[in-house]
């Protein structure tokens, strides 16, 4: 799949110019709507970090894939709690925790299954109402940040964000900014049990402005696997 090949090299100069070192930033390949073979193909040209949106469409094709030892599963859709269970035995990240009651639910799931699940704090610095995330500086935000200590099985690693959508690659770079700027004010606090190595932004239209903007993770679907077909 030459595609990956042409992201990782735009990823990589999009670090140069920001003097960063690109091993210091995953690709993660959002493999959503699209078969276990497409993934693996994927996989075959070098790619280990894979996204999903839903636990049933993952849960559909997880058998199928169960050899590639070494990927990754990130679950980066918004996640009911009701589904939790479910996604604490088929992933081994979630990167779109936002709100206490989902933290206690994988938690638990995560101790039933014997072990530790990755997680990302997802934060709606677009303040969106059509999504999900927690919104910067609110209640809710501190009650989840001072929540971490009871959640032995979590690991919570950073913050993730979706931006409002641009065509312009531009629009999305103050939103950037307002992430890592928010990220910093976290660590500086230094809570227990909190992590904030990890900024999860930047997508096919605009992840070399994310890297520019300081992306430890940049979540690409449409560039590696093409188009998705309309439902």
């Amino acid at each position: 799949m030459e595609n990956v090949a042409s992201v990782q090299e735009r990823l990589s100069a999009a670090a140069r110019r920001a003097g960063r070192n690109p091993a210091d930033i995953t690709l993660m390949g959002v493999s959503k709507t699209f078969p276990a073979e497409r993934i693996r193909e994927a996989y075959t040209a070098g790619l280990r970090v894979f996204g999903e949106n839903r636990v049933q469409e993952f849960a559909d094709k997880a058998d199928a894939l169960r050899d590639l030892r070494d990927a990754e599963w990130h679950m980066i859709g918004h996640l009911q709690t009701n589904k939790g269970a479910k996604a604490a035995e088929l992933f081994g990240a979630v990167d779109s925790l936002d709100s206490v009651r989902l933290g206690d639910r994988l938690n638990a799931s995560a101790e039933s299954a014997g072990k530790i699940l990755s997680v990302l704090v997802e934060i709606n610095v677009g303040g969106e109402q059509a999504k999900s995330g927690v919104a910067p500086d609110s209640d809710e935000l501190e009650e989840l940040l001072r929540s971490a200590p009871r959640w032995g099985n979590l690991e919570i690693r950073g913050l993730m964000t979706v931006p409002p959508y641009t065509e312009d690659p531009e629009g999305s770079r103050a939103c950037f900014r307002q992430l890592r700027g928010f990220r910093d004010r976290i660590a500086a606090r230094a809570l227990p049990r909190i992590g904030a190595a990890v900024l999860s932004m930047g997508m096919s239209h605009d992840f070399e402005v994310a890297i520019e903007e300081g992306a430890t993770c940049v979540r690409v679907g449409t560039a590696i696997f093409g188009e998705r077909e309309k439902p």
